[in-house]
């Protein structure tokens, strides 16, 4: 590449420009700015080689090494725009039109090749809902979805199928990235009454009797999935537009994972409600999911899809890691604040905060330490432009745009893999500058009768704090300990009434046949929560009875016949453990 600075295209109502990124954010003056008012999509090639866009006439590709124009589409009326992995093609779509004279109309979806604009092949695609072509990492294999099968070709020839997946009706699929072999995941809808599934197939072993991980699941309206990056193991989200129990609003969302191992599990989540983001890390070994009502919760899941750290539960519902995956964001846009939050993943600390409020649009810069935030029209049409950020929560850089123009689109320029070093992550904030717009107030609103008095109350009392899973959160001078501390205090009182003139039943007799004093005290644990007044001890003891029961339950189905998860058996094995923690703490 001939510069390691990464630029930002700009795409709004008067056309579209590149500009540096920091430190200069000067314009690229090699880029022809394209002055078009009807600028439809822009898009960088995987790799960094090529920057295409859509002005309403053609579709025009242009070399990032020295941003000149090396090829032109002529068709306005494309739309859509994407690019093979390795940046070696281009496939557009655009509407599919039947008239009285071509009832069965024209091919809509074309791959062209991205050096010279020569075209490949072109099919028929009706729906611009995932309409795009699905390729291997390395472009040997290249999938399409026609009439709820999936059609597979190798080598780049489309003029024969090489393999077929039709063992059902297939209502979507997702080529994993990564090396040889190949995966394949797919999602079979179920009719009414019958479970839907998600099939992993490896390529190109394709007959029911042969896929390598399944996972059955109803209520699905609606399936997303979400790959890591080395194509080993695969998120499957389920959602429903309806929840027939009425419990939410937003439907009904379950996660479920799947590896290339065969391994499945069901992702447990600790709170009822919606699951807003799912992201997995750059390094693979964890993955990271918003869920619940607000304030919903942020938690972070091994490939094991146990939880190892909590983030707390705020009003956030978004998710972006940093390139190297040693920063994560945390943040809630939409109808949230704007808060955000940057979290050093290597040593589960909070870095810094900051408030981004009305952005419609966040992305990290390809080396890993800035970002952008942006807020675009159609969705916002006032107060349109975006802002350069540092990691530490420093404002770098802000452009706003005049009330008569509109802001689409920003994105940074591609870069290779590696281009980009992994450096140390600093908690002192770097030199910036301060907002052009007044901030708003973080006090909480208080009507003219209550000003002057006290408050007992907090704008953030929901929120809890963040913690390694496990930990215990409950400190003794908090309200909540305080609250509990008279609850169990009012508890003894009234139980002393009750037995006060009554003598206890000898200890010694047995009770339904069985002597309790020749019982093993591991099997005979107290159950009542108030043997101690320490909060920190009882709460460790609720969680561990809480952990006994799940595995008395998952016992009984496996006895019953019932095949279990990895992380179910999981759970079984740590039984000794629990219990000897649990005598530990009853002593």
């Amino acid at each position: 590449m001939a510069s390691t600075i990464p630029c930002l295209a700009v795409r709004g109502s008067t056309g579209i420009n590149v500009g540096q990124g920091p430190p200069t954010y000067d314009a690229v003056s090699a880029f022809s700015k394209d002055d078009s008012k009807s600028c439809k999509t822009m898009l960088f090639s995987p790799e960094g080689r090529f920057f295409a866009w859509a002005n309403g006439s053609s579709v025009q590709i242009a070399l990032c090494a020295t941003w000149k124009v090396i090829g032109k589409i002529s068709r306005p009326k494309i739309q859509a725009i994407r690019f093979s992995p390795q940046g070696n093609y281009l496939m557009t779509w655009e509407p599919f039109i039947a008239t009285p004279t071509n009832p069965q109309g024209s091919p809509n979806l074309n791959i062209w090749k991205s050096e010279d604009t020569e075209l490949v092949k072109s099919f028929v695609q009706k729906k611009q809902t995932d309409w795009e072509p699905q390729w291997s990492s390395d472009e040997k294999i290249c999938g399409m979805l026609v009439n709820n099968d999936v059609v597979l070709y190798e080598d780049v020839n489309f003029e024969r199928a090489a393999h077929r997946i039709n063992v059902a009706k297939i209502a979507k699929f997702s080529i994993a990235p990564g090396a040889v072999p190949y995966h394949i995941l797919c999602y079979m809808p179920g009719k009414p009454g019958q479970a839907s599934f998600g099939r992993l197939f490896q390529y190109p072993k394709f007959e029911s009797t042969q896929s390598i991980a399944n996972k059955s699941f109803f209520q699905s309206d609606r399936v997303d999935i979400y790959w890591n990056q080395k194509g080993t193991s695969a998120l499957l989200m389920t959602s429903t537009e309806v929840d027939k129990t009425g419990a939410s609003y937003y439907g009904k969302t379950t996660l479920h994972y799947l590896s290339t191992k065969g391994e499945t599990a069901l992702v447990s989540l600790s709170k009822e409600g919606p699951i807003h983001a799912v992201e997995w890390s750059p390094k693979n070994t964890e993955f990271c999911v918003i869920y619940g009502f607000m304030p919903s919760k942020a938690t972070l899941f091994n490939l094991k899809c146990e939880a190892i750290f909590e983030f707390g539960s705020k009003h956030r519902n978004s998710i972006y890691y940093n390139p190297h995956g040693n920063i994560l964001l945390l943040t809630g846009f939409g109808n949230l604040r704007g808060g955000i939050e940057l979290w050093d993943m290597n040593n589960r600390k909070l870095i810094a905060s900051a408030e981004a409020p009305d952005t419609t649009l966040l992305q990290w810069s390809p080396n890993g330490e800035n970002f952008m935030t942006a807020t675009t029209a159609p969705r916002l049409r006032m107060g349109n432009g975006f802002k350069i950020w540092h990691y530490t929560g420093t404002l770098l850089y802000e452009r706003p745009w005049s009330k008569q123009e509109e802001l689409w689109e920003v994105q940074w320029q591609t870069f290779p893999d590696n281009t980009f070093p992994e450096n140390p992550i600093s908690y002192k904030a770097v030199e910036g500058i301060a907002p052009s717009q007044p901030q708003a107030s973080k006090q909480a609103y208080r009507p003219p009768s209550a000003r002057g008095h006290q408050i007992n109350f907090s704008l953030h009392d929901d929120d809890d704090t963040p913690s390694r899973a496990g930990d215990a959160k409950t400190s003794k001078d908090s309200k909540a300990y305080l609250k509990a501390k008279k609850k169990r205090e009012a508890k003894k009182a009234k139980k002393g009434q009750e037995t006060a003139g009554t003598q206890p039943q000898s200890s010694n007799a047995p009770i339904n046949g069985l002597d309790v004093n020749n019982v093993p005290k591991s099997q005979t644990a107290p159950t009542d929560l108030d043997i101690t007044d320490d909060p920190e001890k009882k709460k460790k003891i609720g969680r561990i009875k809480s952990k006994l029961d799940q595995i008395s339950k998952l016992k009984q189905q496996q006895s019953s016949g019932k095949q279990l998860e990895i992380n179910q058996l999981d759970k079984i094995k740590k039984e000794a453990e629990l219990l000897k923690e649990l005598q530990d703490l009853s002593l």
